[in-house]
């Protein structure tokens, strides 16, 4: 099944995105705790894998990193309940949430979706898939960041407002999630901008590390 899901990214429908999954984030960025998980959606034409660049979009001014933990859905499901949705994960992979952070302010304040904030171009940064063996206990993940070397997010999944098989379920029950889409769970506290010419390295504790340049979209 593993190496069957390996060429999720080239063939997967749909990138389902958690929102303000870690209290200390939302306290951060100044917004309510959730009661209901926060779902929105990524392209996967936003995907962008190690070896090349993440590209600031045309008239962005403020890029932030989100590193996340992404789970790979390994068959169709809907209306799964918490204590089956496991059965539907094939594995896991380490991604940013990287976001137009004016873009989505400006949205917010404007009522408006923030799929532009959010759906960029090389707006998810995601690494090769982590078989679902090699990580026994999704709810205890370390997840760290770096921007030029100086550590900037520093996490765990124990933090998460919603686990997975919380995720996996209240989802499915709205959209049917299907083989190949992943799943990110939210990011811990600590985002912030990125300009062109920084380099981003991240990792999952002792499985996983990816490093990214960030550029401007069209050099000059």
């Amino acid at each position: 099944m593993q190496n069957n899901l390996s060429r999720f990214s080239e063939w997967g429908r749909k990138v389902v995105c958690v929102g303000r999954n870690f209290k200390d984030h939302c306290v951060e960025l100044s917004n309510p705790i959730p009661k209901e998980p926060l779902i929105f959606l990524k392209p996967t034409s936003s995907y962008v894998v190690e070896g090349e660049s993440i590209k600031i979009p045309n008239g962005c001014n403020s890029l932030h990193h989100e590193v996340e933990l992404g789970v790979v859905i390994s068959k169709d499901g809907s209306n799964i309940l918490e204590n089956s949705a496991m059965d539907y994960v094939g594995g896991y992979v380490l991604a940013l949430d990287m976001t137009a952070r004016d873009w989505q302010d400006k949205a917010k304040k404007q009522g408006k979706p923030w799929s532009f904030a959010k759906g960029f171009d090389t707006a998810c940064p995601i690494s090769s898939l982590i078989p679902r063996g090699d990580i026994v206990n999704p709810d205890d993940v370390g997840l760290w960041l770096k921007v030029n070397g100086v550590e900037k997010q520093n996490g765990s999944t124990k933090d998460m407002i919603f686990n997975i098989p919380s995720l996996i379920s209240y989802i499915s029950h709205v959209m049917t999630l299907e083989r190949g889409d992943v799943v990110l769970t939210g990011t811990p506290e600590g985002v912030g901008p990125v300009e062109a010419g920084d380099v981003i390295e991240c990792g999952v504790n002792n499985l996983l590390t990816m490093k990214f340049n960030v550029m401007k979209k069209f050099q000059s």
